[in-house]
């Protein structure tokens, strides 16, 4: 049994046709046809059932196939690591992020990446906290960009920036007028929050801890609204159906301009920064780059998180 020969029947069950499949392999029929034969006969079954009209599966050679695709991705995957034992930068680099982060950091990233390290691609999937963990365990994503506080899984972390929260008000409510807010200014407003699963909205929630009750009761109805993304929630804000908190990059730079004076899409909103009166820190959240420990593409890495360093990231605090 051949890795060539694992090919042809792939090729086959594939097309349905040994002209086709053939082709496809860059080989005459006969040689390919030969091939898939001895194959079944070292096997001692029958793989594919054949007519003058068509070419048709058996049950077992189902099975047979199945694996055959397996073993060929298998063997594709060693090459791939002997190319990243050349040059850890080339190949895909599968790249998880949460949905509060992915829309306004990716846009930057990518280009600085592609900038950077046109031979490491970036496969982006946008996910839960709580998904994007599981799939770094299972290998599915070789990293992800989080924000903390997240289980401790043993994974290796290495800190990106902080992040502070902006609250976003109606531009006709009476708060609109004020250059900050503090939280305790918030607590008698109603609060939008994001659904069940999203991080951010915990995030709000320790903030103005108190909306954590009126979020899972009715009550909550005339005190907090949930939406399914932070753009959907801006457009609750604009629409005048209570105040939220935001991450700083989800805000552009002009939005944070008095309203006589920005040339921003968003009119019916003002941004606020948040100013506590006894002098305390404002609310914030730390986003980290998180692989797993046994990822041995160490470069890989530090050339991804050279690359978020390159971003813009204005209005958050940098960490080495």
């Amino acid at each position: 049994m051949t890795l060539t020969e694992l090919k042809y029947i792939v090729a086959v069950a594939r097309e349905r046709h040994f002209g086709r499949a053939a082709e496809a392999c860059f080989v005459s029929q006969p040689t390919l046809s030969v091939a898939v034969k001895k194959l079944e006969e070292e096997l001692d079954v029958k793989i594919f059932e054949r007519s003058s009209n068509e070419v048709t599966i058996t049950a077992l050679g189902e099975d047979i196939v199945r694996q055959a695709q397996s073993v060929l991705d298998q063997a594709a995957e060693i090459k791939e690591i002997a190319k990243r034992g050349k040059d850890p930068l080339a190949g895909v680099l599968t790249l998880g992020v949460i949905y509060t982060i992915g829309p306004y950091l990716l846009p930057d990233l990518v280009r600085q990446s592609i900038a950077r390290t046109p031979q490491m691609p970036l496969m982006l999937q946008e996910n839960f906290t709580v998904k994007l963990l599981e799939m770094l365990r299972t290998g599915e994503i070789d990293c992800a960009i989080l924000a903390e506080p997240f289980p401790d899984t043993g994974l290796a972390i290495a800190p990106l920036y902080d992040e502070p929260f902006l609250a976003a008000v109606p531009s006709t409510h009476p708060l609109a007028q004020q250059e900050s807010i503090s939280t305790q200014q918030l607590k008698n407003e109603t609060m939008l929050l994001l659904g069940a699963g999203h991080c951010f909205r915990d995030h709000v929630l320790e903030v103005c801890p108190e909306f954590a009750r009126y979020a899972s009761n009715a009550e909550g109805i005339r005190r907090s609204f949930e939406g399914s993304s932070l753009e959907t929630i801006k457009h609750m804000v604009a629409a005048g159906m209570g105040v939220t908190l935001v991450p700083r990059l989800s805000v552009a730079n002009d939005a944070l301009q008095s309203p006589r004076r920005r040339r921003s899409d968003e009119p019916y909103i003002r941004y606020l920064p948040i100013v506590e009166p006894d002098g305390s820190a404002p609310p914030k959240r730390r986003v980290s780059l998180v692989w797993r420990r046994s990822f041995t593409r160490y470069e890989a890495i530090a050339a991804l998180r050279n690359a978020i360093h390159a971003c813009k990231l204005l209005g958050v605090e940098r960490l080495n």
